[in-house]
């Protein structure tokens, strides 16, 4: 029977698409996680056909024990997939050591770490100002070499999602935020970066053969609070021809620069006084509702593209329409236990809506966010304009309301 082995998934997502999409497309669907309520919760996942519990999936030995278990029974493994952190790298390093389709595998384990990918593409003229400071370093050192660059940009090379990503305007502000993200059980160099103002976009790319596809280039809207937190998405975004082509042309730098051959991944990019500057790169597609937006805006379901990649098939990445979309994810401004959430079907009814997703259940503790995860639910809606589609997403959202009891 054609399997497909994931590591790792989300309750919802990407990852999760990943998992609908794979038995749609007639595979066996085996899914390896280290979440006990994903074991408690198996009757939800329907098109999961097999859940193995691993609380370490990092132990190479005792996952590849397993995958060939599933071999001797019978099972026709086609490929690994991850499309989670930390686990894309390890996951095609085991496609490799079965003898499975051939991904980059330096690229996209250079992608998970900021400061390796930092470190390989400083010479381009898309790399910031940025420093790595060391475990056996002194603040002062960081100080001295830094405090003329500010404001800056502190970051924990594994984080993603906006997880451990600070903004400091002053010395002070410096100083204490190093301490904050120094860790004494597992000490990590600390990315320290030049803080860029500008229009912010994310590009989804998928590489086959060294020849690069650019499936989407969509502006981002920030709301700045504790972490930078992404609430708004539009696709496509709208930029000058001149524009999409130095991007064109400083993305083909960078992937080039990575050694990617094979392979998907996400930039985050910031325009900055005209000119194309790189935030971050991960080494998959964005979680979330990104699937969904690419789909409903030019009719390429990338997920299942990556899917193909992954097989060692060519990815089909034609767009198929062209539509204005206009995702707003909601996020709650205090903590509190949830008690119940109104208006998700109002919010269906209105003009352009095509999806309204509420992630948290009753009794679930929300809080203001502090990572991507901390958004609460989204609004996907279509119109005839980029301002349309926002004005659609933004009057369905105004339906839905938590309400939370003190915690």
């Amino acid at each position: 029977m054609k399997t497909i082995v994931f590591i790792g998934s989300n309750k919802s997502g990407t990852s999760r698409d990943a998992l609908n999409i794979a038995e749609k497309m007639g595979y066996f669907t085996v899914l390896f996680t280290d979440r006990k309520k994903f074991i408690e919760q198996r009757e939800e996942f329907t098109e999961t056909h097999l859940m193995i519990f691993k609380k370490d999936l990092l132990n190479k030995e005792d996952v590849l024990n397993e995958i060939n278990e599933l071999r001797d029974k019978g099972k026709d493994i086609r490929a690994i997939v991850s499309l989670i952190d930390p686990f894309v790298s390890y996951s095609v390093n085991l496609s490799k050591e079965l003898g499975l389709s051939q991904m980059s595998t330096d690229a996209l384990y250079n992608m998970e770490n900021k400061t390796r990918f930092r470190s390989l593409l400083k010479d381009l003229s898309s790399s910031p100002y940025y420093t790595i400071f060391k475990k056996d370093e002194l603040i002062k050192d960081i100080l001295d070499r830094s405090k003329e660059y500010l404001p800056l940009v502190i970051k924990s090379p594994e984080s993603n999602g906006s997880k451990d990503v600070v903004l400091v305007q002053t010395s002070d502000e410096l100083i204490v935020g190093m301490k904050n993200m120094q860790s004494k059980e597992k000490p990590l160099p600390i990315l320290i970066e030049e803080y860029l103002q500008g229009r912010q976009f994310l590009i989804e790319i998928i590489v086959y053969k060294q020849t690069i596809s650019i499936v989407a280039v969509i502006e981002q809207e920030i709301t700045s609070k504790k972490r930078f937190i992404i609430t708004g998405y539009h696709m496509p975004a709208q930029l000058s021809s001149s524009l999409m082509e130095e991007l064109e042309k400083t993305i083909s730098e960078i992937i080039h620069k990575l050694g990617l051959i094979n392979g998907s991944c996400h930039l985050e990019m910031r325009l900055v006084r005209g000119q194309w500057k790189l935030i971050e790169i991960n080494p998959r597609i964005s979680g979330g509702a990104m699937n969904r937006i690419i789909q409903y805006a030019t009719g390429i379901d990338l997920v299942k593209e990556t899917l193909r990649l992954y097989l060692g098939e060519k990815p089909l990445v034609e767009k198929k329409k062209n539509q204005f979309v206009f995702a707003n994810y909601l996020i709650v401004e205090r903590r509190g236990k949830l008690v119940k959430v109104t208006g998700k079907n109002r919010a269906k009814q209105f003009k352009g809506v095509k999806e309204v997703y509420v992630k948290p259940r009753k009794g679930s503790i929300l809080t203001p966010p502090m990572s991507m995860g901390d958004r609460y639910a989204y609004v996907i809606a279509t119109g005839d304009s980029p301002q349309e589609a926002k004005q659609n997403a933004l009057r369905a959202s105004k339906e839905i309301q938590f309400f939370l009891e003190p915690f």
